[in-house]
């Protein structure tokens, strides 16, 4: 079993878990209305947070004990005034996207600005709820009974959102053994589709219960939901989420998971060649560390074949700008040919097994013509003739070689079964084009959770309930996959997170 020694809980509270409710995600991540969603998430995650702890000191009576005793620093008022921060800082994110939505003019570093204003927030929030979770506690356990559901006010019985929030009472207080009823609540709600409670919930197992067993893989879970969730906005918050778990559990038996799930997180941001190629460049980067850093991981061949598919966007990437600059100077005259060739190189070097070589060979040869270097070009040739013998471009090849009058060589017996890359149908470029989709292979389940919950499956998550917050070695599934096994048909109906 993976055990947690008193020091790394330790270094993990002090340097990790006052990160607050959500990780947070780089500055400047995605565009301007996505970071504006990443922040408005985090804001309601800290104002709800903040708003069921006020809840129990006040149904608890002990409201007056908690804010007149140690005035401005006394629990109470610590929670409201996080509680109005957040409120306040919630307004300026809605002012921002109001004049976004209006093509009004901003000023960026008001969004830089306010996401450090954000961040900060976040510490402090995430202090504030560990250092009252002593005024909110109940010294006797109230797991597996049952709670009462609190109905929110209306002002004049109109205003305000009213109804029931049956999870203050458990977010806000402290109990033995909560944090195992939190873990699993939290897991239904996720199965559920409502990430923002199942993540609030596994949230309050991080920031209220440090010493919790559960915690580790609270964090994984919040990680999972993000990417479970898949918006944009979800998946930059993933990203962060699986990198910071990663930062404290870098040797942990699910790392090279994390991993991958880091690098399909960035995949599932990628669009076509000719947009921007930064998020394929990030996911090439994680999955080139995953090779590196796990060479014995079972997932390397999943790894493999994701490499392979990033790098053929990457390469097509280069392949439209070099065949740019290649009209323009081959077949137009008007210049641009150094920068057609450094480009064709780069494909060479780079990605070695991309999928339209011949043609950067076929095309990069016809450059070194154009500068009449031909025992330069005739080497590229012969390569297309050798290694490409199925290609579209051998038979120009070989009557370039004839003209220059270099060898014509042999097919690569090894080379043979290499077809060209098969051609999309019509329907299938104009749907690809139209939605901005590069089709990949992603594995769109999380670490510990499926995307779709079948009652039918045990997955990892519940095998870490079952275990009481941890993860035997073995018990983890050797591929790529969250499903341990399959439940056993029984004549009592089995209860799972979901059914609770």
């Amino acid at each position: 079993m993976i055990r947690r020694n008193s020091f790394g809980i330790a270094l993990f509270i002090v340097v990790g878990l006052l990160g607050a409710f959500a990780v947070e995600a780089q500055t400047g991540s995605g565009t301007v209305s996505q970071r504006l969603d990443v922040m408005r998430q985090k804001l309601d995650t800290i104002r709800r947070s903040a708003t069921s702890s006020i809840s129990v000191l006040r149904q608890d009576g002990r409201e007056n004990a908690a804010s007149t005793d140690e005035g401005l620093d006394s629990p109470m008022s610590r929670l409201r005034a996080v509680e109005k921060e957040a409120s306040r800082l919630l307004s300026d994110v809605n002012n921002i996207r109001g004049r976004i939505d209006r093509s009004e003019k901003f000023e960026p570093t008001d969004v830089d600005d306010l996401e450090n204003t954000v961040a900060e927030l976040q510490k402090n929030a995430d202090a504030v709820l560990v250092e009252t979770a002593g005024a909110r506690a109940i010294p006797v356990s109230t797991v597996g009974q049952p709670r009462e559901i609190q109905r929110r006010g209306k002002f004049l019985g109109i205003f305000g959102r009213g109804g029931n929030d049956e999870f203050d009472e458990l977010i806000g207080s402290v109990s033995p053994g909560r944090d195992r009823e939190l873990f699993i609540v939290a897991t239904r709600e996720i199965r559920k589709k409502k990430f923002d409670v199942g993540r609030l919930l596994f949230q309050t197992i991080i920031t209220t219960y440090p010493d919790s067993p559960y915690l580790p893989m609270a964090k994984l879970a919040v990680a999972d939901s993000f990417f479970l969730e898949g918006s944009t906005s979800a998946l930059i918050q993933a990203i962060a989420s699986y990198q910071d778990w990663l930062t404290f559990f870098p040797t942990h038996p699910l790392a090279d998971r994390v991993v991958l799930k880091i690098a399909e997180s960035e995949m599932r941001q990628i669009g076509l060649p000719d947009r921007d190629a930064t998020r394929a460049r990030r996911a090439e980067v994680r999955l080139r560390a995953l090779l590196q850093s796990y060479p014995n991981s079972i997932l390397r061949k999943d790894a493999e074949l994701r490499l392979a598919e990033v790098q053929n966007n990457l390469g097509m990437h280069n392949l439209l700008i070099a065949n740019y600059y290649y009209t323009l100077s081959v077949n137009q005259g008007k210049g641009g040919l150094k920068g057609a060739q450094s480009r064709y190189r780069e494909i060479l070097d780079k990605y070695p097994d991309f999928e339209n070589m011949d043609e950067a060979l076929f095309k990069l040869a016809n450059t070194y013509l154009v500068e009449e270097e031909t025992d330069q070009a005739a080497r590229y040739f012969q390569r297309i003739v050798a290694d490409y013998p199925n290609s579209d471009y051998v038979a120009k090849s070989k009557e370039q070689l004839e003209l220059i009058g270099a060898t014509i060589p042999e097919p690569n017996p090894e080379r043979l079964a290499v077809l060209p890359p098969e051609k999309v149908s019509f329907f299938q470029n104009f749907r690809n084009q139209l939605f901005g989709i590069y089709p990949m292979t992603i594995d769109k389940d999380g670490v510990l959770m499926t995307r779709d919950f079948d009652r039918a499956k045990f997955e990892l998550i519940d095998q870490i309930i079952e275990n009481q917050g941890d993860i035997y070695v073995n018990q983890i599934p050797q591929a790529l996959t969250t499903v341990i096994s399959q439940r056993q048909a029984t004549s009592q109906p089995v209860t799972t997170p979901q059914e609770q």
